[in-house]
C-alpha cells in the first residue's frame, strides 16, 4: 500500500553499506539523506562517490529518492536574507544540492532549515515573504535543470518564526508559482499545526510531495503518543503515493530499534486502513 523510508542521519557513523543492509532487510523501499552526512559541503562528494553510494544502495532494492536538512550545519547561507548577495549564494548553493540529488537517484529536495528562513530583524512576515521568494526565483534554473522538485516544510513557532502553518507554505507555493515547488508534510510539525494532522493532509494532498511519519515527542512512530491510524488512512484516503519517510529527533533507544520498531509500528496501522 505504501512506500517506506528512513533519514540516514538516524545512523550517525554506520557504515554506508551497514545502513543499507539494514534498511534493505527490515523493508525498506526508500532512503532520505542528510547532506551534512556526506560531507561539510556537498561539493566536496566527487561525482564517484556520488555513483557508489547509488549503486551500493540500489543493489539493495533502495532508492536515495531526496535530501532533506539542506542547509543544517552550514554556515553563510539564509534564504530571507537582506542582503541580495547572502540570497544568491544560498540558491546557488541549494543549486547544488539539486544536481547531487539527482545524482544519487533522487528527485526532491525537503526544504525545512529552520535558522536559515526566519524573519530578520526588524522585518514584517510581509517583507520576508518578498525575500524568500526572491530566492526560490534564482533557484528555478537549478530545479529545471535537475528536475528535482523543492519542498516547503512548514515548521512549528518553536523551531523558526517563518512557515508554521500548512497554509502560509500553500500561499508561498501559489505566490511562487512553479510545478517544481511543492509541499512537505511532517507529522512532529503539524502538532503545531492549526487543525488535526489528518485533517490537514486532506486539505492540502493536491500540493504535498513527501510526508515525514514521527511522534510529537520527537521520536519515531509508536514511540509516543501520536495516533497513527488517523493518519494512515488520511494518506490513503488522498491517494498519496509517495514514501511514508521515518525522521526522528530522538536518537534513543538505539538506531536498529527505531528503523525496526518504527517501521513495524506504521505498517500495523496502515492494515487497520
Amino acid at each position: 500500500m505504501f512506500q517506506y523510508a528512513i533519514c540516514n542521519e538516524t545512523f550517525e557513523g554506520w557504515d554506508w553499506e551497514r545502513v543499507c543492509d539494514l534498511c534493505s532487510g527490515l523493508g525498506y523501499s526508500g532512503l532520505e539523506v542528510a547532506p551534512f552526512t556526506l560531507a561539510p559541503r556537498i561539493g566536496q562528494v566527487d561525482a564517484r562517490t556520488r555513483a557508489l553510494l547509488r549503486k551500493t544502495a540500489e543493489a539493495r532494492g533502495l532508492q536515495i529518492f531526496a535530501l532533506h536538512w539542506l542547509l543544517a550545519k552550514t554556515e553563510g547561507f539564509q534564504t530571507t536574507s537582506p542582503d541580495p548577495k547572502v540570497r544568491a549564494a544560498t540558491a546557488n548553493y541549494l543549486g547544488e544540492l539539486a544536481q547531487a540529488c539527482a545524482d544519487l537517484g533522487g528527485d526532491r529536495m525537503v526544504f525545512g532549515s529552520p535558522l536559515q528562513r526566519k524573519i530578520p530583524e526588524g522585518h514584517t512576515e510581509e517583507q520576508t515573504d518578498l525575500l524568500f521568494l526572491d530566492t526560490l526565483g534564482q533557484l528555478v534554473p537549478h530545479l529545471e535543470k535537475t528536475g528535482v522538485k523543492f519542498l516547503l516544510e512548514p515548521l512549528g513557532p518553536a523551531e523558526t518564526n517563518y512557515m508554521n502553518t500548512a497554509r502560509k507554505g500553500v500561499e508561498l507555493l501559489d505566490r511562487a508559482n512553479h510545478p517544481l515547488f511543492g509541499l512537505h508534510l511532517d507529522v512532529k510539525a503539524m502538532s503545531d499545526d492549526e487543525a488535526p494532522v489528518a485533517d490537514i493532509i486532506r486539505m492540502h494532498s493536491g500540493r504535498m510531495g513527501h510526508f515525514h511519519a514521527n511522534d510529537a515527542n520527537r521520536k519515531a512512530p509508536g514511540m509516543g503518543n501520536t495516533d497513527f491510524i488517523p493518519i494512515m488512512h488520511a494518506l490513503k484516503d488522498v491517494q498519496y503515493r509517495g514514501y511514508v519517510s521515518i525522521e526522528v529527533f530522538d536518537y534513543t533507544p538505539d538506531p536498529e530499534t527505531i528503523a525496526r520498531d518504527g517501521l513495524a509500528h506504521l505498517m500495523a496501522c496502515a492494515s487497520q486502513c
